[in-house]
């Protein structure tokens, strides 16, 4: 598992969100009256039909168990139980049923904080899979990366939990302790961390240590104060003489679609496209930048995007505005490919129902999700950053043979001492590197790793990580060359 992906992590939200691209939260609908559970047809000569006999078999059903059943039942956990069931039948996992804790949950990723782990994440089959940490948060600080898979929530699997119910098993009290079973690659592990209070923080900024002229930029989430708060970190940068920007989405899943087009108008020139969306038997509309509808400040100064793999939806569509329609270069990896757009309706009662009401394309009209955004200049973040934590819990010394050991002569020869071939051995070559190791840091000089020693480990890895943002450095040279 990754300890770090770099110290440039993007602030997210553990959330029901997924990697969502969602409609205003706040945007009142011409739909939110609901409709009733019935279908209109055409029939042969013109007429329109309401079909509700389709309907009956889940009354019968309903009827049945509410009176025969061995045991009493609570209506209302039939009624939550068929509406989740008819969410999921569509295999969406940006659909979902939210109960009032759930919805009033995603209001809190939106506009203020929580108390959790610190992480996006979404369903997906079996598993909760992590789509990115946010940077300070529990989970980034015991390095839970990108695509790592939740298997178990205090030894409770989350196979048949819906990305709701998995997600307040991971939430909780400031202060409290939840163990995570993670899945990496063939790896399992299991790690325990201690639940924060996670701000919901959208923009980060602060100007180049070495190139006092370029300011860096770190949009972390889409949500409804980002675009005031990328125009002050902006304003306040060249205040400080900053004149060129790195923009930084990586690790960053999205979040609002108003947010997303107000930030991509920053960039883009009056009426040239930020991007198109489509609703079912829609034709595309597109979306071109208007001062007078998304916001008169506007950056043209000289400038780079990063992005990665936990760049997603929102990014995904200020990323293909940046350089589609403003030609700002894209530096990092390829994105997540996810264009669809999620709306969140209430229903009748305090549930709500978020569900994938269109896709959104590229200003170029290029669907993300066929084929995702590229970068211009490609560059990988190093190799070891994919190492996997090291169990303080266990010991570790010479002759254990195993897949941890392995990552310890990994993090070992990264962190530059001499283990030989980097194997899955404990041999006398790891001993003497941990003795080395321990004797530079002050810890006991044993040649065992638990502890301490592994804890230290860690956080040396972590630093060598965070000082070694090879994607950053890039962008860095070439605004540097250009």
């Amino acid at each position: 598992m990754s300890l770090y992906i770099g110290s440039l992590l993007i602030v997210l939200v553990v959330a029901s969100l997924g990697t969502a691209l969602s409609l205003n939260f706040f945007q009142e609908s011409a739909d939110q009256d609901g409709a009733p559970l019935t279908e209109t047809v055409t029939d042969s000569n013109g007429e329109e039909i309401t079909q509700i006999s389709d309907f009956q078999p889940i009354e019968e059903l309903y009827s049945i168990l509410m009176t025969q059943y061995l045991e009493e039942i609570d209506s209302s956990t039939l009624i939550e139980g068929a509406l989740e069931g008819m969410a999921d039948a569509i295999e969406d996992p940006y659909t979902e049923y939210l109960d009032e804790v759930e919805a009033s949950s995603m209001d809190e990723d939106i506009q203020g904080s929580f108390e959790g782990i610190g992480a996006e994440v979404m369903k997906e089959g079996e598993y909760v899979r992590i789509v990115s940490p946010i940077a300070g948060s529990p989970a980034e600080e015991a390095g839970l990366m990108p695509n790592d898979y939740i298997v178990e929530v205090d030894n409770e699997s989350v196979a048949d939990l819906n990305i709701n119910e998995a997600v307040a098993l991971i939430r909780g009290e400031q202060g409290s302790d939840v163990e995570l079973l993670i899945l990496r690659g063939d790896s399992e592990f299991s790690i325990t961390l201690t639940r924060d209070s996670i701000p919901v923080e959208s923009v980060r900024f602060e100007l180049d240590e070495n190139h006092p002229t370029i300011g860096y930029v770190h949009i972390t989430n889409f949500n409804v104060p980002t675009y005031e708060e990328l125009v002050v970190a902006i304003e306040d940068l060249q205040s400080q003489g900053a004149e060129q920007f790195v923009f930084d989405v990586r690790g960053n899943p999205g979040g609002l679609l108003n947010s997303a087009i107000q930030i991509s108008n920053i960039f883009v020139e009056d009426g040239e496209p930020l991007m198109q969306s489509q609703g079912r038997d829609e034709d595309p509309f597109v979306y071109t930048a208007d001062s007078e509808e998304y916001g008169d400040f506007k950056f043209t100064g000289e400038s780079v995007l990063l992005i990665d793999g936990g760049s997603a939806s929102a990014s995904e569509i200020l990323a293909g505005a940046m350089s589609q329609s403003a030609d700002i270069p894209l530096i990092g990896t390829s994105t997540f490919g996810k264009g669809t757009i999620q709306n969140i309706l209430p229903l009748s009662g305090d549930g709500e129902i978020k569900f994938t009401a269109g896709r959104w394309l590229t200003a170029d009209g290029d669907w993300v999700t066929e084929e995702a955004i590229q970068p211009d200049v490609e560059v990988e973040m190093p190799e070891y950053q994919n190492f996997l934590i090291i169990n303080q819990e266990e010991t570790y010394n010479e002759g254990m043979v195993s897949e941890e050991v392995e990552n310890i002569n990994g993090i070992l020869d990264a962190l530059g001492y001499d283990i030989g071939e980097v194997d899955n051995s404990f041999d006398g070559d790891t001993v003497e590197a941990v003795e080395t190791f321990q004797s530079e840091n002050d810890l006991e000089t044993n040649g065992i790793v638990e502890g301490a020693t592994a804890t230290a480990l860690i956080e040396a890895l972590r630093e060598l990580i965070s000082e070694n943002d090879t994607q950053y450095n890039r962008a860095i040279e070439y605004l540097l060359e250009n």
